[in-house]
């Protein structure tokens, strides 16, 4: 099993290098199964009908959000019938929306769980407990376990990569839109990385214009964060190879197009 997994999709910019890149990926390293992070696909905050259909016309078998997955209205009108659409777990009971989905792709099931992480985050339940409990459920469905870990700390990340590990397939981080360098297979077979990183802006800090990020830090004011539309772009992704028999990580390589990282396909 191989699943090929792209980081936090930003504003149109992201969405145009999923829709140019995505197929090309998918013909160079022929994934079973795809997910994509689209939690900041609409304009950089939530996602929206239109978006969601689009992804999975590009390509992917399931789509994960994060703490933006409410700054849309229109979520709370179609999520619940979204069969490939994953928002964190751990959500206060009640809320719309599934944070496990099982998709049956190529004769083959994939559970795919969503977590968020609570360190510098919203102070919402338990990430580990929540995941925890639908991995166990979801490994008695299928040995294909993946966890979008939607966190700010590193450290909250490798905590969760360690607590799962011989559970979950595996464990990859999302939220801080910087792609770490720390990819590995954890000791009972768990494949880790702390961040996926971000697909969208490539010359701005986190996909906001630069110059309004760097005016709050040098003068502690409010400041109003827009995603930019338009300039160079990039794609964060990971390619994980999985034992076919034990659902455990044999592999994991990351993946990063842009002018400084040039995809020759």
């Amino acid at each position: 099993m191989r699943i090929l997994f792209v980081g936090d999709v930003v504003s149109s910019l992201g969405r145009s290098m999923v829709k140019e890149y995505l197929p090309k990926l998918k013909d160079q390293y022929r994934p079973n199964f795809t997910i994509v992070n689209g939690e900041n696909a609409a304009g950089g905050r939530g996602i929206t009908h239109k978006i969601y259909n689009e992804l999975l016309e590009w390509g992917a078998q399931a789509v994960t959000l994060g703490n933006h997955t409410w700054d849309h209205k229109e979520i709370f009108d179609f999520i619940d019938d979204a069969k490939q659409l994953v928002r964190p777990a751990n959500f206060p009971e009640g809320s719309p929306g599934e944070g496990l989905k099982i998709i049956e792709h190529q004769g083959k099931k994939v559970a795919v769980i969503s977590v968020q992480g609570r360190t510098f985050m919203p102070a919402i339940d338990d990430p580990f407990r929540a995941a925890e409990k639908l991995v166990e459920k979801a490994r008695s469905i299928t040995p294909y376990v993946f966890v979008d870990f939607h966190a700010e700390a590193s450290s909250e990340k490798l905590a969760m990569g360690w607590f799962l590990d011989g559970k979950a397939s595996a464990v990859v981080g999302t939220h801080t839109h910087i792609q770490t360098a720390d990819e590995r297979i954890l000791t009972k077979g768990t494949a880790y990385l702390t961040d996926v990183g971000m697909t969208g802006p490539y010359d701005e800090i986190i996909g906001v214009d630069k110059e309004a990020v760097i005016r709050k830090f040098l003068t502690a004011m409010p400041v109003r964060f827009d995603f930019s539309k338009s300039g160079r772009s990039q794609l964060s992704a990971v390619v994980i190879d999985l034992d076919d028999k034990t659902g455990m990580g044999k592999k994991v390589e990351r993946v990063l197009i842009n002018d400084d990282h040039m995809f020759y396909y």
